[in-house]
């Protein structure tokens, strides 16, 4: 039962994406920026169909299925895993993050983004959630050696 708290980390930070691109495909129009911070944070509502970055759009089906089984290898990482600490709540923002975006791509065939700082690509929670939990897991494996 250790991993309950860590599988409902991965469901918030699910359920949060999926809520937040709810509103935002209600209430952004498609390539329109809003300010959201002054010039520091936008909200721009743009349609993802390719991976990170808007690389190779056109492999949408592909990048359904590497999602699909990252998920699977994700929550089995967690639940029956031997990963602790940063190393097992990296793996939930991942677990959770990823979810959030295959769904996407399963619904509507690209992934809804809609946060802008200028200079970067604009991204969602679940790109947010990656990238930290990316970070934690390699932070954890770094700076401990072992995942256990």
């Amino acid at each position: 039962m250790r991993s309950v708290r860590y599988v409902l980390l991965a469901a918030a930070v699910f359920a949060v994406d999926q809520g937040t691109k709810s509103w935002a495909i209600r209430s952004l129009d498609l390539g329109l920026s809003r300010p959201l911070i002054g010039d520091i944070v936008r909200l721009t509502r743009v349609h993802n169909p390719g991976g990170a970055f808007g690389l190779f759009p056109q492999h949408t089906g592909a990048f359904i299925a590497v999602s699909a089984v990252v998920v699977a290898v994700l929550g089995a990482v967690l639940v029956l895993g031997r990963w602790q600490g940063l190393a097992r709540v990296g793996s939930a923002l991942l677990l959770g993050g990823a979810a959030g975006n295959l769904v996407d791509r399963i619904r509507w065939g690209y992934v809804l983004d809609f946060l802008e700082v200028p200079g970067f690509p604009v991204i969602n929670i679940a790109d947010s959630a990656i990238v930290v939990g990316a970070g934690l897991v390699a932070l954890a494996l770094l700076a401990g050696g072992k995942t256990k």
